[in-house]
C-alpha cells in the first residue's frame, strides 16, 4: 500500500535522481528534502518501495534509483506540466514566419526543442515503404523540369521535382505516366524500382527519350520509398551518464538512423498514453525514454511523429509540455483548417 510517507519519499527519489543521476540514500533525503523521519524509517520505506517495484538498488551503492515501472507510475500520477513561456514564444514566431516552408518551420522548431532539452529530437515521416502505389502524376513545370506526384492507397502523397538536361515533350511525359500507372498501380512501394526495370523495354519502344525519364522516375521512387527521418542533437547523448558505455552509445546511434525501429516502437501496445495530448505517448526502452506526439498536415492523411529521446531520468513535465506545444502549433498552422496561407 502506498501511504503518504511512501509517496513523499518516492517523489523525492525520482526528482533527485533526475537531477544528479546518482543513487539516492536516506541521509540525502533528510538533508536535501527536509523529510522529517529517521534514517531507519526511510530505509524501511525504501525497502517497501523496492518490493513494489517502484525503485531498485544499484550494484555499486546502497542508494536507490527509480525503476522503469517507477518512472511510469510517476508520470501517470505525479507529473506536472512545466510551461516555458520564453521557448513557446520563440516557437510561435517561427510558425508565424510566412517565408518559411512547412518543412523549414518544423525543423527549426525541432532544433530549438533539442537546444532547450539537451536531448535528441526527431521527426519521423509516414511509413510509405509498407504501402501500395495508387497513382503517379507528372506535371510539367517548365521545358526542363517536372513535378512527380505519387499517391499511395493509404492516402500518403509525395511531391518530387526533378530536372532534365534537355527538353522533354509533354506528350512523352504523358505517355510515360500512362505506362507507369498501367503497370505499377497496386505495387508495394518497396517493389516499385525492381518492377520498373522490367518495364524499361516497353518505355524504350514508345518513347525517344525514355532513358532520361526512366532514370528520373527511378531516383524519385527510391527517395519516396525511404521513410523520412530528421533528427538533431545526437551528440547530446554523449553527455548523459547512461550512455557513457561506448557499446550502448553505438547501439543508440544505429537506432537513430533506422526509421523502421521507431515506426515499430510507436505502435507498441505497452506505450503510456498521455492524458493531456490526444496523440501523445511515452515509451521506455532499457535506460531510454521516448516522448512521442503525432500530427497530421493539410492534404496529407498520413501520420507524422515528433519524438524526443533521452535517458529514463529526463525531466518529464518539461519535455512533454514542449513536445505537445510544438505538435499543437504544427497542426494549428499547417494542419487541416490551419492558419498558414
Amino acid at each position: 500500500m502506498l501511504t503518504p510517507r511512501k509517496i513523499e519519499i518516492f517523489k523525492a527519489i525520482v526528482k533527485e535522481f533526475i537531477q544528479t543521476a546518482e543513487p539516492v540514500g536516506s541521509k540525502l533525503l533528510i538533508e536535501s528534502y527536509n523529510i522529517n523521519y529517521s534514517s531507519a524509517t526511510i530505509r524501511n520505506e525504501m525497502s517497501e518501495l523496492e518490493k513494489l517495484g517502484l525503485i531498485e538498488k544499484t550494484h555499486t551503492s546502497s542508494g536507490r534509483i527509480p525503476s522503469s515501472k517507477g518512472y511510469r507510475f510517476y508520470v501517470e500520477h505525479f507529473m506536472e506540466d512545466e510551461i516555458n513561456e520564453g521557448v513557446e514564444s520563440v516557437i510561435t514566431q517561427i510558425f508565424s514566419d510566412r517565408k518559411l516552408t512547412v518543412e523549414e518551420s518544423i525543423r527549426q522548431s525541432v532544433n530549438i526543442l533539442t537546444q532547450m532539452t539537451n536531448l535528441t529530437s526527431m521527426i519521423l515521416g509516414p511509413a510509405s515503404n509498407s504501402e501500395n502505389l495508387k497513382s503517379v502524376k507528372l506535371i510539367p513545370v517548365n521545358d526542363t523540369s517536372a513535378m512527380a506526384v505519387f499517391v499511395t492507397e493509404g492516402g500518403h502523397t509525395e511531391h518530387r521535382i526533378f530536372n532534365f538536361d534537355r527538353n522533354i515533350p509533354i506528350e512523352e511525359m504523358e505517355s510515360c505516366t500512362s505506362i507507369l500507372n498501367d503497370r505499377l498501380t497496386g505495387t508495394p512501394i518497396s517493389d516499385v524500382v525492381e518492377k520498373m526495370v522490367n518495364i524499361k523495354p516497353i518505355l524504350s519502344q514508345r518513347m525517344v527519350q525514355y532513358e532520361v525519364l526512366f532514370e528520373a522516375f527511378v531516383n524519385a521512387f527510391m527517395k519516396f520509398a525511404q521513410d523520412e527521418i530528421y533528427y538533431t542533437g545526437k551528440d547530446n547523448m554523449l553527455y548523459q551518464p547512461e550512455f557513457a558505455n561506448v557499446e550502448k552509445l553505438k547501439q543508440l546511434t544505429l537506432m537513430l538512423e533506422n526509421s523502421q525501429v521507431w515506426q515499430e516502437m510507436s505502435v507498441s501496445h505497452d506505450n503510456l498514453k498521455l492524458r493531456k495530448g490526444e496523440h501523445s505517448e511515452l515509451m521506455w526502452v532499457d535506460d531510454m525514454a521516448v516522448v512521442s506526439s503525432s500530427f497530421f498536415l493539410e492534404n496529407d492523411n498520413s501520420e507524422h511523429r515528433l519524438m524526443v529521446v533521452g535517458p529514463s531520468r529526463m525531466e518529464y513535465g518539461r519535455v512533454v509540455s514542449l513536445v505537445e506545444f510544438v505538435t499543437a502549433m504544427i497542426e494549428n498552422v499547417y494542419g487541416k483548417g490551419g492558419t498558414h496561407d
